[in-house]
């Protein structure tokens, strides 16, 4: 039963980004402008126009672009950047890694940092740490990312403490992890941001196991209270914040625009705004299909690490 489940979660995944591959190409191409006209400007006439469009393949049919397109990133060729004239993939490859760094620096904090506070807040309902955690998680989730960001310039970078750079520049050929305090100030800004949803969804799913009559139970048989919460409570609390976990890293990926720019931070948020300014389509296509299959690959592991916290769920029928 569970690997029937899992076959068919993971086929509902690949037919999602199908489809999201399908949008995205025809988003693009209802965009307006023209890549040869862009890539041409000025010196635009009609033969070196036609030229263009034909070594871009842009006088083929929209359903045989669409293939070769889907054909170039099935064999690892995203295709050729219309603003540099270089590969995709080499362009945008050390941009990558730069931000997959810094998602996975703010995932390993947030997660466990989120469950802590959630389940204190819920073990300590009603006192002081419940109300002040809470009021706390509240305040940052009401306020924009950017916000957060420039809250913490302001902070730790400026007019306050000087104590990380304010702004995240890196030369050609070096990584974040050469230079970590460039990456200080970017990471507790999706930390800060992220934090305060799975914590307080963990509260919640605490506070309800926390009232069970198996956890009564237990309580009841004479069993130490850290022992009830660690190994009874805990793991069955957290299925609905290992789903939002999956939805806040989703949301890591396209929220982490924002905080790159913020921070000049070398990562695919500017390459994303600059492709954008350009009109540079090919790299527009292959991120926003590179979102879409983190946001599926995300939530597809989400679903299997619920299945197999939840015995219910493992034994039902796919």
């Amino acid at each position: 039963m569970l690997k029937r489940l899992l076959v068919r979660r993971f086929g509902l995944g690949l037919l999602t980004i199908w489809l999201v591959s399908v949008l995205v190409f025809l988003g693009t191409q209802v965009l307006p402008g023209n890549s040869a006209q862009a890539i041409l400007g000025k010196r635009s006439t009609p033969e070196r126009l036609a030229a263009m469009e034909k070594q871009l393949h842009l006088d083929q049919s929209v359903l045989q672009q669409y293939l070769n397109w889907l054909g170039g990133i099935l064999t690892g060729d995203p295709g050729t950047s219309l603003a540099s004239q270089q590969p995709v993939w080499h362009l945008l490859s050390d941009k990558i890694v730069n931000s997959a760094v810094l998602m996975l620096v703010a995932a390993l904090i947030t997660i466990p940092l989120s469950i802590l506070l959630g389940t204190w807040a819920a073990v300590r309902r009603d006192r002081a740490v419940d109300h002040a955690i809470s009021t706390t998680t509240l305040v940052l989730a009401a306020v924009p990312e950017f916000v957060i960001g420039i809250l913490l310039v302001l902070t730790l970078a400026t007019s306050v403490l000087q104590v990380f750079p304010a702004v995240s520049l890196l030369a050609p050929g070096q990584y974040p992890w050469n230079h970590p305090a460039v990456m200080v100030l970017p990471a507790l800004t999706l930390i800060l941001a992220a934090t305060p949803y799975i914590s307080r969804i963990m509260r919640g799913s605490m506070v309800e196991v926390l009232e069970s009559e198996y956890v009564q139970m237990a309580r009841l048989k004479g069993m130490p209270g850290r022992t009830v919460i660690w190994r009874h409570a805990v793991p069955n609390a957290l299925v609905p914040a290992v789903q939002v976990s999956a939805l806040i890293l989703a949301w890591m990926a396209g929220g982490v625009v924002l905080v790159e720019y913020v921070f000049a931070y070398p990562g695919v948020g500017g390459a994303l705004v600059d492709a954008v300014d350009n009109q540079d389509i090919p790299v527009v296509q292959f991120l926003a299909l590179l979102a879409a299959v983190l946001y599926v690959t995300l939530n597809l592991a989400a679903d299997v690490i619920s299945i197999l916290l939840t015995p219910r769920a493992r034994t039902a029928r796919a």
